[in-house]
């Protein structure tokens, strides 16, 4: 047995290396079909978030896209740079921003956003409706266990 034989064998029951995996072949996807926009995956998300709830705070938002707050600090700063976004101070609070997509930026979500659905909808295609429904349980407890407070464990000390 080869090397890599080896390192398939010795990591096939671990679920992260599959989920991690199908991330990365996602993240891909989602990175090739958005290039021509000239949007980075982050960047989308932050302008999705954007068109279903302006004004999003930038920690939420940050959550939102799964990035740090100051990678999502960043993000808005080219958005705004590019003309896709616009931030105002908030009327009720001068030291917030409130962000909001411009018209260009609307202009090229409604394109871009096209590209990321056909990227899901390929993805969603492959599996029947139940398994569509399977895949999402295990994933959701899949998190659930993952977020929640693990066991004590004694041999870690």
């Amino acid at each position: 047995m080869g090397a890599e034989e080896q390192v398939d064998e010795s990591v096939a029951w671990r679920p992260g290396n599959t989920i991690k995996r199908a991330e990365q072949a996602l993240i891909a996807e989602k990175t090739r079909v958005l290039r021509p926009y000239g949007l980075t995956v982050p960047q989308y998300a932050a302008m999705y978030a954007l068109s279903l709830s302006p004004g999003i705070s930038g920690a939420r938002l940050a959550r939102f896209c799964a990035v740090t707050p100051q990678s999502m600090t960043t993000v808005l700063k080219t958005l705004e740079s590019r003309g896709l976004i616009e931030r105002r101070p908030s009327p009720d609070h001068s030291q917030v921003l409130v962000t909001r997509l411009s018209r260009a930026g609307r202009s090229l979500l409604r394109k871009a956003d096209a590209a990321a659905v056909a990227v899901e909808q390929r993805l969603v295609d492959a599996y029947t409706p139940d398994e569509l429904d399977q895949l999402r349980d295990l994933l959701e407890r899949a998190t659930h266990i993952l977020t929640s407070t693990p066991p004590d464990n004694a041999e870690a000390r």
